[in-house]
């Protein structure tokens, strides 16, 4: 099938949102009962605004041309220990630290710009006392590109961003239940360490009242700033 990523799904000014496309082949990418999750390898920056190839299969495949953007395999659910839910509240203290549009690389990211007119606009800032990032997000689309684009940027904030320059590698995410349009929700990030130039976060949708929604885990790879 031919998909098209629309441009105002940007990350970067002149490629896609890594968890939007991610989210977008992960849609078409069959599930099992062993491997509920899906997780998705970017090979490429993804192309904005024009015609692209979607083979569907055991292994879903994002071309462009004969180049390959993205791969996804069906995956087990993310594991490891989540951080515990936090109050609306905290989170709202939290995003008081979040980035703005003149620290922001890319401010412009259709995940978290602030300078984006119609974005997700999470707004990643640390939890007081803890390691723990949140961000709060009202859902106008429950779709799993939405989703997976509200679980992305939490993670690549955990992971580091903007202090060492990331782009997203892989991510591996499951959504239990859909979110709830119109109400607000908490998404929590946290670092899973580092390799090298790979860094690995983790992040989660909850409700307002701790309900566990999807989850997801990340590997960020750093990169040279651009030259000037």
């Amino acid at each position: 099938m031919h998909v098209v990523i629309p441009g105002r799904y940007n990350g970067p000014p002149t490629s896609g949102n890594g968890g939007w496309v991610s989210g977008l082949v992960a849609s078409s990418t069959p599930v099992t009962q062993d491997a509920p999750a899906v997780s998705v390898r970017l090979r490429l920056p993804p192309p904005l605004d024009r015609e692209l190839t979607l083979d569907v299969g055991e292994t879903t495949t994002l071309r462009d041309g004969d180049d390959v953007v993205a791969t996804a395999t069906a995956a087990p659910t993310p594991d490891g220990p989540l951080p515990d839910p936090v109050t609306l509240e905290r989170a709202h203290a939290a995003e008081a630290h979040a980035l703005t549009a003149d620290e922001h690389p890319f401010p412009t990211c259709y995940g978290c710009g602030p300078a984006h007119p119609t974005g997700l606009r999470m707004r990643s800032g640390r939890v007081e006392g803890t390691s723990t990032y949140a961000a709060t997000w009202t859902p106008r689309d429950d779709s799993p590109p939405e989703v997976w684009a509200a679980l992305d940027c939490p993670g690549g904030k955990a992971a580091g961003f903007p202090t060492t320059l990331m782009v997203l590698g892989t991510m591996t995410a499951q959504v239990f239940t859909p979110p709830a349009l119109g109400e607000e929700h908490i998404v929590l990030s946290w670092s899973r360490g580092d390799d090298g130039r790979k860094r690995h976060a983790g992040s989660a949708l909850f409700t307002a009242d701790g309900r566990l929604l999807a989850r997801a885990d990340q590997t960020w790879i750093a990169i040279d700033p651009p030259t000037t």
